[in-house]
């Protein structure tokens, strides 16, 4: 008899999946705007580990 997780990763990884990608479907550019702010965002941090390493 299998034991039922208290936590499944997959499933809560493929839910949060398809809820972005219907939301950035309808809309690419705030995909592109997301993206960019994500990524400037992790040169900034990226950059105060480097300095106090």
């Amino acid at each position: 008899m299998k034991k039922k997780k208290e936590y499944d990763a997959v499933a809560e990884v493929r839910k949060i999946r398809d809820e972005l990608s219907l939301r950035y479907l309808e809309n690419p550019a705030q995909f592109r705007l997301d993206l960019k702010a994500a990524a400037k965002l992790f040169r900034e941090q990226s950059k105060r580990v480097f300095v106090q390493a």
